[in-house]
């Protein structure tokens, strides 16, 4: 399997020649992940494209792809999510590259009895290649297979061996990633061979369903053709030749339907190369067909692919790094990680099926509880146009739809995760760029509108939309053992600790624009986590630890749920991902981690474990036995809850020795699912020796593994490079080395603290020198504001 370097271990010691040109896109791995569950697209995309031009595999692979060799290709397609879980998403309209048949109506056209190998490379892995905006095979058939994508249209080129004489290419309707199609239709023009395309689909993390279109249209490379030799329908393995349609078909559930052209060979080449242009869209065959048009007039593969690299350069450059003394293997995680935060969302604007608008709309929201914490501030330091455009679209979804988005595929509702996480995301935006957000194209008035929709108006179906308000306000936590109609009894103690964090958002936001009374209430209402917190419940493992986060019934009373409970130290095994009939309170990660994640007032929960020194223990207890799990989102903030006990040094070392343990540019170098850039996002803002806190001015922070990293901001027109000073390089394992922050200095000056940037420090652009030791027990700093804020000390007033 290729790429555009070669995959070295993370212990690496390759030293980056940083005198060298330095091109991001030379240090993108879009393999990483693709193996061990991380589900990751390496595809053709441009940034935040809707079209996703892909490979995919036999086998149940979320983003199409495998990259293990014993796996078959069985089509190309256009549409892919990228980290997911659920159903395996979209992969709609494969098109397939017939090499051989001994006569049209003889061809084998079903997904089984086309499936091919790759080549394979002489270490034994596919001759597969992938960089950004850019994606090719070479099949065991002697296809060789290139992709590239614009916004809506993907552009593909096949180049067909001479042994190929009549090279033939089919496009598979009802093979969705699910096999979910139901009345496809498909027309062909015998002249031009153009082929239009429709079904309608299953979504992947919801009950909905979606109509897609798509035009397909072909053209040769190197030679001309005014039309397809042969034409027609297929419907399983039966080839209907002249047929323009499917209307002679008999269509039946479950069988596969599409549409096959055979093509004059290329007598002048030792090979035929047939290029195939496909328009997507979710409105009609019409738009799809005037997409592929306008975005690829010239059918120039080479500049579809140019364009592609140079937008993808253009969002990477924005954060530069020093290499020295860096390996490459470092630089790769970075920057691939940075790409992988720039394929979702998906821009849309133009294809939302449910009514016309001139604001921009986003889709492949796939989830916002995954997002929010890393995804969204990372583009706040280096994207914020971008973010602004995503703002607008999930205030233009609340304006139609009564609730801001919180999970979403094909302008459809999937289900929520946590609480309603289009909150934080917009607070996120409007703390750090209110004074920029009217020349942004973002209302203050419709963002503010739409998060009081979400925090005070119960929807009709809350495992879709909005939150469960009413009894939220009511009581100010979720009672377990009362049904109430709109939704699923379930998640009730994380659900409360999300809408707790999602008011918090929301008091930010209220203090900005002076609604005094709204920022206390909801002020007040972010505290509200206190209501789970059970102080009489003993850790099961003797360990000594008491006070966890746990159910409550409707009466006040306390529920019981084993604080072990979705850990691997569970006794029961339970997973917690999401099941409706599930009564233990909590999604995805155990009271023992949710007990822990209060980012708006990390000093009250301090207090509620007895201070810090009790506090630090746990955290230890935490990471020693194994509760601490990098693949759930809850966990993420866990190694840098040292900053709130004065103990910095230790988040450093946790958050370090994580990277060492978990993430490596291979295609098994992530622990767990991409969770849609979530976790890519967070690995990158690691990489930066930050983590930042959402709808705050505040960034915690460590050490970078650079000696120097920059962030340009596009809207401030400001960059912000901090300096380790005295860098000397990072430690394999992540335990001890040079890497402690000793002191902080902005612009030459001492800074208030060591553990937390101010925003102001990036709005004016700045340079940040941090002094480092090898002493892990360095502070905070002394002052007043020297540790980071929370509601309870008045960080937040």
């Amino acid at each position: 399997m290729k790429s555009s370097f070669p995959l070295v271990s993370l212990l690496a010691a390759v030293v980056v020649d940083a005198a060298a040109t330095f091109d991001p896109l030379d240090h993108v791995n879009l393999f990483i992940g693709t193996n061990n569950g991380g589900n990751t697209f390496p595809g053709a995309t441009i940034p935040h494209g809707m079209v996703k031009v892909g490979m995919d595999t036999d086998g149940n692979h979320f983003a199409g792809y495998d990259a293990r060799p014993e796996y078959n290709v069985t089509g190309f397609s256009q549409l892919h999510q990228t980290g997911t879980g659920g159903a395996v998403p979209l992969s709609n309209f494969k098109l397939f590259p017939v090499p051989h048949c001994s006569a049209f109506e003889q061809c084998l056209t079903t997904i089984d009895s086309r499936k091919t190998l790759r080549k394979l490379l002489p270490d034994g892995s596919p001759d597969d290649f992938a960089s950004p905006g850019y994606f090719s095979t070479n099949l065991s058939t002697d296809i060789r297979v290139e992709l590239a994508a614009t916004r809506r249209t993907g552009l593909h080129r096949y180049t067909f061996p001479s042994s190929s004489t009549t090279p033939r290419i089919l496009l598979d309707i009802t093979n969705d990633g699910q096999i979910s199609a139901i009345s496809p239709e498909l027309n062909i023009d015998p002249k031009t061979g153009r082929m239009q395309a429709s079904a309608n689909f299953a979504t992947s993390f919801g009950p909905g369903r979606y109509d897609a279109y798509a035009c397909v249209d072909f053209k040769g490379e190197g030679y001309s053709f005014s039309g397809p030799s042969e034409w027609g329908p297929y419907k399983i393995n039966y080839p209907d030749k002249n047929g323009v349609d499917l209307s002679q078909h008999y269509y039946s559930y479950g069988s596969e339907h599409g549409g096959l052209l055979s093509f004059p060979q290329n007598t002048k080449s030792s090979t035929t190369t047939i290029l195939a242009r496909i328009g997507i869209s979710l409105i009609s065959t019409a738009q799809a067909c005037r997409n592929a048009e306008e975005e690829i007039p010239h059918w120039d593969f080479d500049r579809v692919v140019s364009d592609s690299q140079k937008q993808w350069r253009d969002i990477l450059s924005r954060v530069q790094v020093d290499t020295t003394n860096v390996d490459e293997d470092t630089v790769t995680l970075l920057y691939s990680a940075l790409y992988r935060t720039h394929i979702v969302p998906g821009d849309y604007t133009g294809e939302n099926p449910k009514w016309k608008s001139s604001e921009p709309y986003y889709d492949a929201l796939y989830c916002n509880w995954d997002t929010y914490r890393t995804l969204f501030p990372l583009m706040s330091l280096h994207d914020p146009e971008n973010f602004a455009r995503i703002v607008r679209g999930m205030i233009n979804i609340q304006k139609h739809e009564g609730w801001l988005p919180e999970a979403r595929e094909a302008g459809q509702p999937q289900f929520i995760q946590g609480g309603s996480h289009a909150d934080p995301i917009l607070a996120e935006f409007f703390v750090k760029f209110s004074d920029h957000a009217a020349k942004l194209g973002v209302s203050s008035k419709d963002l503010y509108n739409a998060l009081l929709a979400d925090a005070e108006n119960q929807p009709p179906n809350w495992n879709l939309q909005g939150r469960q308000a009413d009894v939220w306000k009511e009581k100010g936590y979720i009672p377990s053992d009362t049904t109430y109609p709109g939704g699923a009894n379930t998640k009730q103690v994380s659900r409360a600790l999300e809408y707790a964090f999602d008011d918090f958002a929301i008091s930010q936001v209220a203090k900005i624009l002076g609604k005094k009374s709204d920022a206390k209430k909801y002020t007040s209402r972010a505290q509200n986590f206190l209501h789970s917190w059970n102080p009489d419940v003993d850790a099961p493992d003797g360990s000594g630890f008491s006070g966890f986060m746990q159910p409550k019934f409707a009466n006040g009373t306390w529920n019981y749920t084993d604080p072990r409970h979705c850990s691997v130290n569970d006794p029961l095994k339970a997973t917690c991902f999401l099941n409706a009939i599930r009564r233990d309170g909590f999604y995805e990660s155990s009271p023992i981690v949710y007990s822990q994640y209060t980012p708006q007032d990390t000093a009250q929960l301090i207090k509620l474990q007895g201070g810090n020194e009790k506090f630090i223990d746990r955290l230890n207890w935490i990471f020693e036995n194994n509760y601490f799990d990098s693949t759930n989102e809850p966990s993420q903030q866990i190694p840098f809850m040292y900053h709130y006990a004065n103990a910095p040094g230790f988040s450093t070392q946790r958050a370090r020795q994580v990277i060492a343990t978990s993430f490596n540019s291979t295609s098994t170098g992530l622990p767990g699912n991409d969770d849609s850039g979530a976790m890519a996002s967070y690995t990158a803002f690691y990489l930066a020796g930050m983590y930042p806190l959402p709808a705050t001015k505040q960034i915690l922070l460590s050490s970078p593994y650079f000696p120097k990293i920059s962030f340009y901001n596009p809207v401030f027109k400001k960059t912000t490079t901090i300096k380790a000073v005295n860098f000397t390089g990072n430690p394999a394992n992540g335990t001890g080395g040079n890497v402690f922050v000793k002191s902080v200095k902005v612009n030459g000056k001492p800074y208030k603290s060591n553990c937390y940037l101010e925003w102001d420090v990036f709005t004016s652009g700045s340079t940040i020198e941090l002094e480092l030791t090898d002493d892990i027990n360095v502070t905070c700093g002394m002052g007043k504001d020297a540790l980071p804020p929370s509601i309870s000390t008045g960080g937040y007033n």
